[in-house]
Parts: C-alpha cells; structure tokens; sequence
C-alpha cells in the first residue's frame, strides 16, 4: 500500500445528512484526498453502526474516520481494521458503557438547546427554529433553508443503549471543539476531548463547522490523514 493511499470517511450526525459535508468533501477532493461521506438511517444505534461498517467496506486503504456531534458514537463504535485515526467536530464521545444521551445530557445545557421529544411515530425531528436558534446560527438564510430541508430524523433507539469499549481507546484521535456550540456545550466537549486523551483544537465556531466553518474542519482532517501517511512511511 502506498503511504498516501489514505481515505476521509466522513459521518453526518442527527437531523443531517450526507449534504452537510459537502464543503467539505469539495475541499479535500481539490486537495486530493479520497473521500466518501457515509449515509446513516438514524434508526438505531446496531443499525447505523452497520451502515458505516458498510461504507467502510467500499474505501480501499487506510481511513481517517470523521464524526460530527451523534455520530462520534458510532465512529467508535466499528471494528474495522481500516480506521487509522478518528477526528471528532463537536461530536459525541461516549466511554464503554454509557449512552449518547448520557453524554448529550452531561451538565447544564445552553439557554438556547431545543427542547426534544419524539413525534407520533417515535422520531425526534428539530424544530425549524433551532437551525437558527442552536444547530447552525452562523449559517447563511439559505444554508438554514437546505439543512432544514434535509433533517433527517433520529430515533430514542440511537441514543439510549450502552455502547462498547469505543475506538478512540485504541486510535489516535482529534477532537475539534466549538466554544460557541448551543447543541453540545464547549465544557462538555472539552471533558470528553481529555478523556479520550484527543488532539484538541478549539475555535470559536457554532455546532455545525462542516458548514459554517469548512476550513477549520479540513484543517483537522488534513492533521489526522498526515499522521496516518507518516506512521504508514514509517
């Protein structure tokens, strides 16, 4: 394998999709790096973890893993053998045993988090007002206009089951924390970055950098793909 034949795979997070990261997979594919954006049903925790497992199958090489918010969980939650490194953007890190909820709720929340609960058919979509109001408020009118456009809905069986010894125990990992975030509080972000022992950067940036910060994101991405390319030289 070649030291450079090093992949991004890059993982949306709830009330997203796979669009979120398109500023980003414009940036790296200009730079060169091979990317792929992993598409997650938000249906249960097995089952996105299966549809990353699935993506992850179709990358050839060495993978730089990205989670934005929820889906810090399921990037520690594969076991492939492709994943050299794991980069967090504002995401969730749960330690063996614990649930995404038990993080998400980690603390006092933000005077301006939406205020969740599931719909009559178990799913909790975010209101159009918290796209604004907490998920992205450095967006632009019509970036808001596409991300609410495009939520996908999560469902309580994502966030409510214990998940196992979690990746960044064995990876390296970076961990981008957002000091204005009003979805996942900068304290709470900065506790799981020391735990996990991540390579932290911290900017003054919203919840939703893929967005309205591309270039700090590609940035971390770009530390993590190399440091796999060198421990791959090695």
């Amino acid at each position: 394998m070649s030291a450079n034949d090093v992949s991004v795979v890059l993982v949306h997070g709830a009330w997203a999709d796979g669009s979120s990261w398109s500023k980003i997979i414009r940036q790296l594919s200009a730079d060169g790096v091979p990317c792929v954006a992993a598409p997650l049903p938000l249906t249960s925790f097995q089952d996105d973890v299966a549809a990353l497992d699935r993506a992850l199958e179709r990358v050839p090489g060495s993978v730089v893993l990205a989670g934005h918010a929820y889906a810090g969980a399921v990037i520690a939650a594969t076991r492939s053998d492709k994943v050299k490194a794991l980069v967090y953007i504002a995401a969730l890190a749960p330690d063996e045993g614990e649930t995404v909820a038990d993080v998400f709720t980690r603390g006092e929340p933000h005077p301006q988090a939406p205020k969740l609960a599931p719909d009559a058919h178990g799913l909790m979509y975010l209101p159009e007002s918290a796209f604004a109001g907490a998920f992205a408020p450095n967006a632009t009118a019509e970036e808001l206009a596409v991300l609410a456009a495009v939520q996908r809905p999560i469902s309580p069986a994502c966030i409510t089951v214990a998940v196992p010894r979690p990746l960044w125990r064995d990876r390296p990992s970076w961990f981008l924390v957002a000091e204005q975030d009003r979805m996942i509080v900068a304290e709470n972000q900065r506790f799981m970055a020391a735990r996990m022992r991540a390579r932290v950067r911290a900017e003054a940036i919203d919840h939703a950098p893929i967005v309205t910060a591309p270039g700090v994101v590609v940035e971390v991405l770009h530390a993590a793909v190399q440091a796999v390319r060198g421990d791959a030289a090695a």
